[in-house]
């Protein structure tokens, strides 16, 4: 009997705290449809684990993600095909309803759908060796992961464009800078500083963390008025 192939994303629990870690490094961690599928089962374990109070999602080896794998591209039977697979697992819908706080912790390539993921989660930590970029339309399309939409939801509007029609990089310095990071650590310190953060989200009342995720989540795009009672709701809920 043949044995398993290794998932493309190891999942490990340190107390509180999982670590999902993109492990494709020979290929800097672009995202296959096989681990787009370990992907989803990881996040859709943290999803239904109402023991985990916080994530952390880094990448292996060179990288953190370089994006897409290109080379599977066009591999689909039909489009429709494609398009059905991706609607099946819906892994950025999961991504950005996940209730568990998540750190990204990035080093080398965070390009296409690499950075778009990281764009899901709460906190970003980056290396000085770091690089963003969305890239898509020097290859002739557009983001896809949902980056024409998430970017400006953290950036101003202007350095999303910059991003978007560029697909020009940004340092660690300059992704900092522009409010895309909220950290910028040397190489050697990344991951030690992530579980730092983690380690102090996770030491926090989870149902309030979850709550106070929430708020910000379902709130953002709701009119004030909207938004306002909807914490009120929630903060109720915790003190009933």
């Amino acid at each position: 009997m043949a044995e398993a192939e290794a998932p493309l994303v190891r999942v490990v629990r340190e107390g509180d705290v999982v670590w999902l870690t993109l492990d494709r490094p020979e290929r800097l961690n672009a995202v296959s449809l096989e681990m787009r599928d370990d992907l989803w089962s990881a996040l859709t374990l943290l999803r239904d684990d109402p023991t985990v109070r916080c994530a952390v999602l880094h990448g292996e080896g060179r990288a953190f993600s370089a994006g897409a794998d290109i080379t599977e591209f066009g591999t689909a039977p039909t489009i429709l095909d494609a398009r059905d697979a991706r609607r099946a697992r819906d892994l950025w819908g999961v991504m950005s309803t996940l209730p568990v706080p998540l750190v990204a912790a990035i080093h080398g390539f965070a390009y296409g759908a690499g950075l778009e993921m990281s764009l899901y989660c709460d906190i970003r930590i980056a290396a000085d060796d770091a690089r963003f970029a969305l890239p898509e339309v020097t290859l002739g399309y557009i983001p896809s992961a949902g980056g024409t939409q998430t970017a400006p939801r953290h950036l101003h509007r202007s350095d999303a464009l910059r991003l978007v029609t560029s697909g020009d990089a940004l340092t660690a310095t300059e992704a900092f800078e522009a409010g895309l990071v909220h950290a910028v650590v040397p190489t050697a310190a990344l991951l030690d500083t992530a579980r730092t953060w983690a380690e102090r989200i996770a030491a926090r009342p989870a149902e309030a963390t979850r709550a106070a995720k929430r708020a910000i989540l379902e709130g953002i795009d709701l009119p004030l008025a909207a938004g306002l009672a909807l914490e009120r709701r929630l903060a109720d809920a915790l003190n009933s």
